[in-house]
Parts: structure tokens; C-alpha cells; sequence
């Protein structure tokens, strides 16, 4: 660990270093002995402005562990899924680990946990892994943190692969971190890109700062690396008409299997439409001035058959949804069209979006940075515009009942 180390030769005054101290860590003793106590934050206030040479700051000589990489080889993608049914975020997290992969030169495995899967296991292998590795067990039927975690952690050190990619699911945010503090090994959450280098080294980057920045994270002392991933972020691969690769089965005693959690009931939710299946989107942001206004922009989706988004502050002054907001604290969306008014484009908000295929942004502010990311950028106020796209729409619609 860094230290901070005093040098009483260089203090005249203590008081001096104690004033200055944000913390309070610096401390006098009744003799008027100073001391630096646990409530140092490191920030080394007192050494760039105490009193020359009082307070020197010594790095950590320890040195770090070195892995041994060539022991772990391939990359693991958890199948994500509910009663079999597979999340589409896992064929996505296949396809970027089948590109990585081949980089190295290293195996793709899907680790499928569940139970009565051997229909479900072999329909992944017409997406890219290598092997399908099924604990196919009557305790893993629904997820439950302790055996689910158990299993992965026995897949772990039996294939022992360098890198593991988890959807960024309800699931996945549950059971990543958990198996990470198993295998004592880092966690990047939410990752917008991937890379591998020659050494195997999987570089995470992810928005961090609230979106104000890009943290470049690697873990080059440790393996397995682990990532989540959010739906949408990846592209997934095109299904291949003929199979590849093996199903490889194994199994764990009961008694490895129990669970300490007991549940009750399990009760269905209705299903719902979510923006993160549309194809069309029209994004609200905060040039919207009334709440009544969003009825203007709902005809407009309507019309174009799809559906009505927004930004954060829109969902923090009660107007919207939240299960509507795009964007990092939001849904992750990836639609064919999507239509922004009024939407600055914070860093927060495109990194939630910049995946879709067409981008049209309406913004009176030619400095907006919604025009950094957008295809077509028209500066304009929203209110000319939105309505002269409703009576062109529904001139052509009636045309086309005529």
C-alpha cells in the first residue's frame, strides 16, 4: 500500500499540517508529537502545500502477482435465460467473444445452466461457440444465487477460461459480482466496448463519471477476466443453418446444489412493450416545454408505427416513464429509426443510442452534440417541424386509403 511519511526535521509548526488537512487525519498527541491517523484519504494536500520535505509520499513496492495466462484460455459467455427461453444479449455477447476469440486464437464457451436445456443448449451452436457447456439439474431450473453461483464457480476451474462476458440482465447483475468475489478477480459493469490484445488481456472500456468520461479498465494480474454487457450494445451474429462445435455436459451432487433462499411463489408479469424491441423511436428531451406537448410527438410515433422515449429530465420531473428513458441510467436501444427533438445529447443519453441505424435530430442549437452522432441533423425549432412531418404523414396515409 502507498504510505505518507513524515519528517519531523523539515515541521516547525505541526499546527501547520493539522489546518491543513481536509480530513482531519493529521493529529497532535498531548506531547505534541504529529501523527497521520487512518482517516487519510491519500489526497496529498500536505505534501504539495506543507512545508517543504515534511510530508513525503512513497509508492507501493510491493510486487504484483504474475498470472499465469497460458492456463487460462478461451472466453465464457453465461447463457442468460428464463424457463430456457435464451435472452437475445447472449447471442449478441457470443458473437463479439467468436471475435476475440479468433484473435487469440482460443475456444468460445457458452455456459448454460438449467434444467430439461438440450434443445435450447444446441440451437447456441449454430451461433459461433465452440462448446456448450450444460449443467442440466432440477435445483437450477429457476435461478437462485447460491447454486447458480456454485455451478459457475465449478465451470470456472474446470475449463478455466481468460476472459467471461455476463449479460447486464436482472440475472446477470446478480451473479456476476458474486462469482467475481469467488474467484477473487475484478468486475467491469456495463461495458460499451471490448477488446483483446495478443496477451490475452481484455481491455473494458465503459462511461464512468456520470458519461463525462471513457475509463480504459484492464486486469492484467488476474484471471478470469469478467464483464457485463448490456443489451444492444453488441451485434449478434447470423445463425448458422448447419451446427458447430459440441455440447459438453456436466453434473454437480445435490448436495452442492441447495440453496439457503426458499421461494414462495413465482407470479407472471403481463407482458409489456418495450422500447429497447421498437424500431422506431421519438425521443423527447428537454425542448419539449409542456407535458401536453408530448401528445404532438406521440401522434408522430404512432404514425411512423412506433413508440415514445425520452431523456432523464423529463423522467425526474414526473413526466415520463422511467422504463422510457434512454441512456445509461436508462434502456439501452438499438431501433432502425429513431427520431430526437428537443434532445441536447449528453454523453449519458448517446451512449444509450448511437447504435441505431438511422438518427434524426431536431434541435434549434447548432452546437448541440446530438449533431456529432446524428445522420441527418436539421436546426429547427421542434414545434415547425413535428407538425409539418404529422400532416405529411397523414397526407400519404390518407392518399393510400383513397
Amino acid at each position: 500500500m502507498p504510505e505518507l511519511i513524515l519528517h519531523p526535521e523539515y515541521i516547525e509548526d505541526p499546527q501547520v499540517l493539522v489546518d491543513l488537512c481536509p480530513f482531519g487525519a493529521m493529529e497532535l498527541d498531548d506531547q505534541g508529537q504529529l501523527s497521520i491517523s487512518p482517516a487519510c484519504k491519500m489526497c496529498r494536500l500536505c505534501v504539495r502545500k506543507g512545508p517543504k520535505g515534511a510530508v513525503e509520499f512513497r509508492e507501493d513496492q510491493t510486487p504484483k502477482p504474475v498470472v499465469d495466462k497460458s492456463a487460462w484460455q478461451g472466453i465464457a459467455v453465461y447463457v442468460d435465460h428464463v424457463d430456457g427461453e435464451i435472452h437475445p444479449v447472449t447471442y449478441e455477447l457470443i458473437g463479439k467473444a467468436r471475435e476475440m476469440a479468433d484473435r487469440i486464437h482460443q475456444p468460445v464457451y457458452a455456459l448454460f445452466l438449467g434444467h430439461e436445456i438440450e434443445a435450447q443448449a444446441r440451437e447456441l451452436l449454430h451461433y459461433g461457440a465452440d462448446q456448450v457447456v450444460v449443467y442440466d439439474e432440477p435445483e437450477l431450473a429457476r435461478f437462485a444465487i447460491e447454486p447458480y453461483t456454485t455451478a459457475f464457480e465449478d465451470f470456472i476451474h474446470a475449463f478455466q477460461p481468460g476472459s467471461i462476458l455476463v449479460g447486464a440482465t436482472t440475472v446477470g447483475r446478480q451473479l456476476a459480482p458474486r462469482v467475481a468475489a469467488r474467484m477473487h478477480t475484478g468486475l467491469t459493469a456495463d461495458c460499451t466496448i471490448l477488446e483483446m490484445d495478443e496477451q490475452t488481456d481484455l481491455s473494458q472500456i465503459r462511461p464512468a463519471f456520470g458519461g463525462n468520461i471513457m475509463a480504459h479498465i484492464k486486469t492484467p494480474n488476474n484471471r478470469p477476466q469478467m464483464a457485463t454487457v448490456r443489451y444492444k450494445i453488441m451485434n449478434a451474429p447470423e445463425r448458422m443453418p448447419q451446427e458447430q462445435g459440441e455440447i459438453l455436459h456436466r453434473q454437480l451432487p445435490s448436495s452442492k446444489l441447495s440453496s439457503r433462499i426458499e421461494v414462495l411463489d413465482i407470479v407472471a408479469k403481463p407482458r409489456e412493450e418495450s422500447i429497447e424491441n421498437a424500431d422506431v423511436l421519438v425521443v423527447a428531451g428537454r425542448g419539449v416545454k409542456k407535458p401536453e406537448d408530448l401528445e404532438m410527438l406521440q401522434k408522430l410515433a404512432d404514425l411512423l408505427g412506433g413508440q415514445l422515449a425520452c431523456t432523464r429530465p423529463l423522467v425526474e420531473a414526473g413526466v415520463m416513464d422511467a422504463r422510457t428513458q434512454i441512456g445509461l441510467s436508462g434502456r439501452t436501444v438499438r431501433p432502425k429509426l429513431i427520431i430526437t427533438c428537443g434532445v441536447s445529447g449528453a454523453v449519458q443519453f448517446t451512449a444509450g443510442m448511437n447504435h441505431a441505424d438511422q438518427i434524426f435530430a431536431i434541435n434549434t442549437d447548432p452546437e448541440a452534440p446530438i449533431f456529432k452522432t446524428a445522420n441527418y441533423c436539421l436546426v429547427q425549432d421542434l414545434y415547425e417541424v413535428v407538425p409539418a412531418l404529422i400532416d405529411r404523414l397523414e397526407a400519404r396515409k390518407g392518399a393510400a386509403h383513397v
